[in-house]
C-alpha cells in the first residue's frame, strides 16, 4: 500500500495567512459595529454611510487593487472572504463593498488608461469616492445587449442620452460606469463603456427604490438627458463596451456568490443557537429527526457553496479560466442561501416569521442573489454553454 503520510502535492484547502487574517479583521468589524445596526437600517432603509466609510479606512472598497493604484492589493479570494463576513452580519454592507470592487474597480483597473487610473480608479479604491454600476436598462435586462442608452459624439464629448434601472449604490455614488450604444446597428458590437462623473449636467438620479431585502443598500434608476461625458471618458476601445460588461460580471458574480455564502452561514447559525436553545415536550428541538434533517440539509448547501465559491475566487487569482466556475458558484450559492433562510424560518417555527429573530431578513436578503448580475437561469445558460465547449462532438 502506498504511504499517504504526505500530503499530495499541489492540494490544500488553507486559505493562507492573508485571507485568515482578512476573515479575522472584517469579522470584528461586522460584529462589532455592523450587526448592530443591521435590523434598524433594514427598517429604516438608510444606507450606512459612517460603516462604508470605515469600510474604506479597512482597505474594503478596493481590495484586488494594486497598491500603486489606491487598493489594498490582496488576492481574490481574500476579496470574497471580506464579503462573506460582511454580508454575513448584514447582506446590504456586503453589495455595496461588492459592487464597488467587482463592477466597478476592476473594469478601471484591467480597461482605464494610466491616466484614467490616476484620475478615477485611485479615489475609488480608497474609498473616498463610490461606484454603480450602470448596465440595466427596462429593456435590456438579462439579454444586456438590448441597450437602448446611446452616445453620440459631439466635438470633444460624448452626448449621452438614455435610463437605467435597478442600479445599486446610485444614490450615494460618484462615478456611474455607464454602458451605451455608439452604434445601433452592430448590436452587441456597437456598445461602449464610459466613465460618468455623477455630478455631470444631464445625469439625474431617481428616488430611491423599495425593495424585499436588501434594503439599505441605495437602489435608484439613473437618468442622462443630454448628458455631455469629455472624449477621454471612454473606458476601453470603442465598440468594445460589451466584452468589458461580461468580463466584469464575470467576477461580480464571484462577489454575489461570496455575499450568498454568508447568508447561509449566518442562517445556519441561526438555525443551531435556536434548535439547542428551544424547547418543547421536555426536550430540545435539536434532539428531534426533523429539525436534525433541516440542519444537515442547511450544512451541506453551505459547504458545497463555499467550496464552489472559493474555487472560482481561486481560479481567478492563478490567472486561469473562470466562466464556468463563476456561475455555478454563483448559481449554486444563491440558491442555498435562500435554501438555508427558509430552513432557518422553519426551525424557528413562528418567531422565524417575526423580526426580532432575523432570519425573515436572512430570507429577503438571498432572495435577491437569485437574480441580480445574473439571474440562476443565465447562469445555467452559461455553464451548460462552458460545458459543451469543453467537450465537443467527435467529427
Amino acid at each position: 500500500m502506498a504511504d499517504t503520510t504526505e500530503a499530495a502535492p499541489g492540494i490544500s484547502f488553507d486559505l493562507g495567512e492573508e485571507a485568515e487574517s482578512v476573515r479575522e479583521m472584517v469579522r470584528d468589524f461586522a460584529e462589532s459595529e455592523i450587526r448592530p445596526i443591521a435590523a434598524q437600517i433594514d427598517e429604516s432603509h438608510e444606507f450606512p454611510a459612517a460603516n462604508v466609510k470605515k469600510m474604506a479606512e479597512l482597505g474594503l472598497l478596493g481590495m484586488f487593487v494594486p497598491e500603486e493604484h489606491g487598493g489594498a492589493g490582496m488576492t481574490y479570494l481574500s476579496y470574497v472572504v471580506a464579503i462573506e463576513e460582511l454580508s454575513r452580519a448584514c447582506a446590504s454592507h456586503g453589495v455595496i463593498a461588492s459592487v464597488n470592487n467587482s463592477l466597478v474597480c476592476y473594469p478601471l483597473m484591467a480597461y482605464a488608461s494610466p491616466e484614467q487610473k490616476k484620475k478615477w480608479l485611485e479615489p475609488l479604491a480608497k474609498g473616498e469616492k463610490l461606484g454603480a454600476y450602470c448596465l440595466t436598462e427596462p429593456n435590456a435586462g438579462s439579454n444586456a445587449a438590448n441597450q437602448q442608452t446611446t452616445a453620440v459624439l459631439d466635438g470633444d464629448h460624448w452626448v449621452l442620452n438614455g435610463s437605467k434601472i435597478f442600479i445599486t449604490n446610485a444614490g450615494p455614488a460618484d462615478v456611474l460606469i455607464t454602458y451605451a450604444a455608439t452604434d445601433r446597428s452592430l448590436g452587441a458590437r456597437g456598445i461602449s463603456a464610459f466613465i460618468v462623473d455623477a455630478d455631470t449636467p444631464g445625469v439625474r438620479k431617481g428616488r430611491k427604490e423599495g425593495k424585499l431585502g436588501i434594503r439599505a443598500s441605495d437602489t435608484r434608476e439613473i437618468y442622462y438627458e443630454d448628458a455631455r461625458v469629455p472624449k477621454d471618458c471612454l473606458l476601453g476601445e470603442l465598440n468594445k463596451g460589451y466584452t468589458i460588461a461580461l468580463a466584469t460580471l464575470g467576477g461580480g458574480r464571484i462577489g454575489i456568490a461570496a455575499q450568498a455564502l454568508g447568508i447561509a452561514q449566518a442562517s445556519v447559525e441561526a438555525a443551531v443557537k435556536y434548535a439547542n436553545e428551544r424547547e418543547q415536550f421536555d426536550r430540545k428541538i435539536g434532539e428531534f429527526d426533523a429539525i436534525r434533517h433541516m440542519l444537515a440539509d442547511s450544512t451541506v448547501e453551505l459547504e458545497t457553496a463555499r467550496l464552489l465559491v472559493y474555487q472560482a475566487a481561486w481560479l481567478r487569482d492563478q490567472g486561469r479560466p473562470n466562466t464556468k466556475e463563476a456561475s455555478l458558484a454563483k448559481w449554486h450559492a444563491s440558491e442555498a442561501a435562500t435554501r438555508c433562510a427558509n430552513w432557518a424560518i422553519q426551525v424557528h417555527g413562528g418567531y422565524g416569521y417575526m423580526s426580532e429573530y432575523h432570519v425573515e431578513r436572512y430570507w429577503r436578503d438571498a432572495r435577491i442573489c437569485e437574480i441580480y448580475e445574473g439571474t440562476t437561469e443565465v447562469q445555467k445558460m452559461v455553464v451548460a454553454g462552458q460545458v459543451l465547449k469543453e467537450h465537443p462532438l467527435e467529427a
